[in-house]
């Protein structure tokens, strides 16, 4: 959540999200975008955007001919977004149309935010709006990427690149992952746990980690790092050190760090900042205004060690925070957590 993340509508409708779909898009980033941004959330109490699908043409055939997508609206639905997702495709050379384009540098000229799953940076750079700008594609596209847009800075090696008005996802997956973030700079980290609650995926994973997990099935015998990591966001609070989480799952620190890097693609020390951060902005997000108390009850010590870690990770001060997703904030009040869901740690 940088400096410059988009907040909902101000004019109290859902923030809309705008999908183009183009001829050979693949299904799966189009499912991610339709299971983050277009299901209602009753658990919620309120639907947190307004989802719509469009296509520069009536009938639009899906990757390999697997279907053909038909009922959805003409490119001119984009032109009201406040975000755009730009179609993907695995055949990257094949230009796109120049309709799918001109729609791209309208909603980028209008202030719209643009988002690109996988190889929709090939589109975002083709529309000319990643020239200086910071992004990421799959590791398997980098060079082919570098190639055609060598005024783009293109990041490889990380899940998604938040360069503020405009976001990348490297892949499939990873598409999921940025769209939680989104969700996290739109309303919050309670509101994103909720989300990722439903989807049976992890709530949060930093942008910065690794495309390429090494070994993300044991090969001989169980070495998830599961059981230890459930073991830890219990105990945020207390002074854990990467030492001292080797020692429990009993291993060296040097094979914890391996593993970490193999199965997570981060370092253990990340990994728990990045936790003890999320930890704490559902602290204030629930009402604590206490930052000392949010500090310790999170792991994160003092006052001040709290502020930088949460101006790092979302761009914004405690105070800023808790006026934006706290109790009565624009993003908080009508988006109370049930009370069911309360104290969990996801």
């Amino acid at each position: 959540m940088p400096q410059g993340s988009s907040q909902p509508s101000q004019d109290g409708r859902p923030h809309r999200v705008v999908v183009i779909v183009d001829e050979n898009s693949n299904p799966f980033e189009l499912g991610c975008a339709t299971e983050v941004f277009g299901l209602r959330r009753p658990e919620l109490g309120r639907d947190l955007y307004d989802f719509a699908l469009c296509s520069p043409r009536p009938d639009t055939p899906m990757r390999d001919g697997f279907f053909t997508l038909t009922g959805v609206r003409g490119l001119d639905a984009a032109d009201s977004a406040d975000t755009v997702i730009v179609p993907n495709r695995p055949d990257t050379d094949v230009p796109r149309r120049p309709a799918v384009l001109d729609t791209i540098r309208r909603a980028h000229a209008r202030g719209a935010r643009l988002v690109g799953f996988c190889s929709g940076a090939f589109t975002l750079a083709e529309a000319g709006v990643l020239d200086g700008r910071r992004a990421t594609a799959h590791w398997q596209w980098a060079d082919s990427f570098r190639e055609r847009f060598p005024a783009v800075r293109l990041e490889p090696d990380v899940l998604f690149v938040d360069d503020g008005d405009i976001l990348t996802a490297a892949g499939s997956a990873a598409a999921l992952d940025l769209g939680l973030h989104l969700v996290r700079r739109d309303f919050g980290a309670e509101i994103a746990n909720s989300v990722s609650r439903r989807l049976v995926f992890a709530a949060h994973r930093d942008g910065g980690q690794r495309q390429f997990v090494e070994r993300p099935v044991p090969q001989v015998r169980d070495e998830s790092l599961a059981p230890l990591l459930d073991w830890a966001q219990e105990r945020l609070g207390d002074p854990l050190t990467v030492p001292g989480l080797a020692a429990r799952a009993g291993v060296s620190p040097a094979t914890l760090h391996r593993r970490f890097r193999a199965q997570l693609g981060t370092t253990p020390l990340a990994w728990l900042t990045g936790e003890r951060v999320a930890l704490a902005c559902r602290l204030i997000e629930r009402g604590e205004p206490r930052l000392d108390v949010v500090a310790r009850h999170s792991g994160l010590g003092t006052a001040a060690n709290l502020r930088a870690r949460l101006r790092r990770e979302t761009g914004l001060s405690p105070t800023d925070y808790r006026r934006r997703f706290g109790p009565g904030g624009p993003s908080g009040a009508a988006g109370r957590i049930p009370a069911a869901d309360q104290g969990r740690t996801p």
